[in-house]
């Protein structure tokens, strides 16, 4: 049996004209609990772990997506990004740059079958406590 890659969606970032506009039209019409970086969504796994989504307008001019062309970004949580990168890589996966390591977690970026950068994510949700 393969082992589990994605376990969930750890955020969703498109590029806005006026990300504050963006903000502030989902704080008032949606109820986001929005600051800076956006809104985060608590959440708590099937082991009643805390977990967060967060979701985030960027700038447009933005160049955290390239290589990508499009308009947005998919963050998807994993387990064991090392190891998942490694087997990505092996299948012919494209991969974007160096794993980086935060005391929230690590990251890692790849490019989908249509050239869309994705970024995994290996959360350390207890360091949102």
């Amino acid at each position: 049996m393969a082992k589990k890659r994605v376990t969930g969606i750890g955020g969703l970032f498109f590029k806005s004209e006026d990300p504050k506009a963006s903000k502030d039209w989902y704080r008032k019409h949606l109820g986001f609990n929005t600051d800076d970086y956006g809104c985060t969504f608590w959440w708590k796994d099937k082991k009643g772990n805390d977990c967060s989504t967060q979701w985030s307008p960027f700038e447009k001019k933005t160049s955290y997506f390239e290589p990508s062309k499009k308009e947005f970004m998919f963050n998807y949580r994993v387990e064991n990004l090392k190891e998942l990168l490694a087997t990505l890589k092996e299948e012919g996966v494209t991969i974007v740059g160096e794993m980086q390591e935060y005391d929230y977690g690590k990251f890692g970026w790849i490019l989908d079958n249509e050239g869309n950068k994705i970024e995994l994510w290996e959360p350390v949700d207890q360091a949102f406590k």
